[in-house]
């Protein structure tokens, strides 16, 4: 097929790149920037902003299928930000599609999408939107994904898979945040309570929208819905975060500061940051507060029944691969 991903050049964006490209499928990629890697894979590379609608319009040209995985991610910053990325962008996507007759789209979207501030604990894709948002990223992923799954139509496919917390070699986001907090002695537990919570290696989440794209169809269970992506491992979060830092030759989190605490110095961050450093993200926010402290793991039974989806990469597994990456460094 003739495959565009937004945010080709991004962590996920690549890997899903490489797999299209390794069973021959010709690709195009929507970044800001020009990537090296992606040139010798033999992507056709457009650079520009996704929140331009000529740009989105260009890049989407002899397209049959657009893997929409460009977003703009994080704690903080400013509300218009984040809805220009991943508002206005999904809407230019969207608009893409119709326009080339584009027949298939492959949303990435999150589970904080319906994160309410309590538990997630083995919940499937029943689970409601929540009426009220800690952060302008969940609000603003919410809202597009709404977006995708209402533009499923005859001529339009949609899906959208929400893949929780990736990470793996060659990771730019995560890893390097939990890392960098723990080499400054900034990383602490919150709370005495470790809720479980799952993750997604990598390959997993890469091979998991190649299988949404393969079934996609407007007659297809697939079309029109949304999907929890995962290990189907869940474990308690410090106890992966402490694998994390010890990959890395870093010594376990073991301090920790009381949940209510942690609450207010979210709230007062937040204050202080949207007032004085409007563009950056703070050192703790409530949403991170609340994320750190609840439980977040999924029914995999929907992914499993309509994608095919079964985690070809397991925990032990991505965790050994990781090690030797980080140690390689």
């Amino acid at each position: 097929m003739n495959a565009l991903v937004t945010g080709g050049g991004g962590f996920l964006g690549k890997a899903i790149v490489r797999r299209l490209r390794a069973r021959g499928d010709r690709v195009a990629s929507l970044a800001r920037n020009r990537y090296a890697e992606l040139d010798a894979l033999g992507v056709v590379q457009h650079r520009g902003d996704i929140a331009d609608d000529v740009a989105v319009a260009r890049a989407a040209v002899d397209c049959d299928i657009v893997f929409h995985v460009a977003a703009k991610a994080g704690v903080g910053g400013r509300y218009r930000d984040y809805h220009r990325a991943n508002v206005v962008g999904t809407e230019n996507v969207l608009s893409a599609c119709r326009h080339h007759g584009i027949a298939r789209l492959v949303y990435t979207s999150s589970p904080s999408v319906v994160f309410d501030g309590r538990d997630m604990a083995g919940v499937d894709e029943s689970v409601p939107y929540p009426s009220h948002y800690e952060a302008a990223y969940p609000q603003t992923k919410a809202v597009a994904e709404r977006m995708v799954l209402r533009a499923n139509c005859a001529a339009l496919a949609t899906v959208a898979l929400r893949p929780h917390l990736i990470w793996g070699p060659g990771d730019n986001h995560l890893i390097p945040r939990i890392l960098a907090r723990a080499r400054a002695g900034r990383l602490r537990r919150i709370g005495t309570e470790s809720k479980l919570i799952d993750s997604v290696y990598i390959d997993n989440a890469a091979d998991a929208h190649l299988q949404a794209a393969d079934r996609l169809a407007p007659t297809s269970p697939v079309a029109g819905k949304a999907y929890f992506i995962s290990q189907g491992e869940p474990i308690p979060l410090w106890d992966l975060i402490n694998r994390i830092l010890l990959a890395a030759g870093i010594d376990p989190v073991t301090r920790s500061i009381p949940a209510g605490l942690a609450f207010a110095a979210g709230r007062i961050f937040e204050l202080i940051y949207a007032i004085f450093q409007p563009r950056e993200e703070p050192p703790l926010t409530r949403f991170v507060a609340r994320e750190l402290t609840t439980a977040h793991w999924f029914d995999l039974s929907a992914a499993r029944r309509d994608l095919g989806y079964e985690p070809k990469i397991s925990l032990e597994e991505g965790l050994e691969r990781l090690t030797i990456w980080l140690r390689s460094r």
